[in-house]
């Protein structure tokens, strides 16, 4: 695609993206959204920039107690965010950022903006491809060339193939583990994790942190479930765009690759079972995460 097709593709994208994100913001207050019948209201920061931004503390964990809120927070990219969202960030006191984005991604979407004094950590976990594929589909303009790229259960089918790499890749299981470690042994102050939508590669990140803390199977797939809830606006709001704009005729092929689902969870945990048996040699095999360190985990993030 020529290079002033795409910027102008992009600079459409990111309009789109700030304002959708400020709707989205407004009406979804941390009160407001519970990941489950049951399960305990989950904390999103509220931001103009960013709308999936979250503490993951709150749910029950192991030994009758709960996840501390204000040591981990989840969140989408922070490349958009307002000076009002920097200061809203700096008020969480955070020591550390890790970003999971590719470089294809930071170059379209921009560095993070963060507070002063934070520690920006560039640690790309790979999203097979994903990316590319989402922005060579819009581009092509073609509703056949989209229909033939994401329609079939195509999309679908390729989010089931980018889960198990975070279990076979080496270089993944690597950035995941730095991770943890940097959460259990950072010091003192909050860690954010993140990639483009805070979704599939930080959704995968919370859902394996929280079993470890002894969270029930059923509270870490509301957790990872919940992206649906706070992206919702900001999807729809960036398709219909997309139609407006005469980009896609039939821009609801996105929807399978902007949204998460249980059975691409499955896909990672079949390939956990497949590979190392379960969740817990996943962690100490395959992660080299071990006794101490979820010791150290369980210690510092459950009260």
């Amino acid at each position: 695609m020529p290079a002033t097709r795409t910027n102008a593709l992009l600079s459409r994208r990111r309009v789109l993206a700030v304002t959708a994100g400020t709707l989205t913001a407004a009406a979804l207050s941390p009160a407001a959204a519970t990941a489950a019948p049951g399960a305990p209201p989950i904390r999103q920061i509220p931001l103009q920039g960013a709308v999936n931004v979250r503490d993951i503390g709150g749910p029950r964990a192991g030994r009758g107690g709960r996840v501390r809120h204000g040591l981990v927070y989840r969140a989408d990219a922070l490349s958009k965010l307002t000076d009002s969202d920097v200061t809203t960030l700096g008020a969480l006191r955070l020591r550390q950022v890790v970003d999971y984005r590719v470089p294809l991604e930071v170059q379209y979407d921009g560095a993070d903006r963060l507070p002063a004094g934070v520690t920006g950590v560039a640690r790309p976990v790979t999203d097979n491809g994903l990316y590319a594929r989402i922005l060579a589909a819009i581009g092509s303009k073609d509703p056949v060339r989209q229909e033939e790229m994401l329609g079939g259960g195509r999309a679908a089918a390729f989010m089931r193939g980018v889960y198990p790499m975070f279990v076979t890749s080496a270089d993944n299981r690597a950035r995941f583990a730095a991770t943890l470690h940097d959460i259990a042994y950072g010091g003192r102050g909050a860690l954010l994790f993140h990639c483009t939508s805070g979704k599939d590669r930080t959704g995968w990140t919370t859902y394996v942190l929280l079993r470890l803390l002894g969270v029930s199977e059923r509270d870490a797939v509301a957790d990872y479930l919940a992206s649906n809830t706070f992206r919702a606006a900001y999807d729809a709001k960036l398709r219909e765009g997309l139609r407006q704009a005469g980009m896609m005729r039939n821009p609801e092929l996105l929807i399978p690759l902007q949204e998460v689902r249980t059975e691409y969870l499955a896909a990672a945990l079949d390939q956990v079972r497949a590979d190392h048996g379960g969740l817990k040699r996943y962690v100490t095999e395959g992660l080299g995460v071990d006794r101490c360190t979820v010791d150290m985990l369980r210690a510092r993030l459950i009260e």
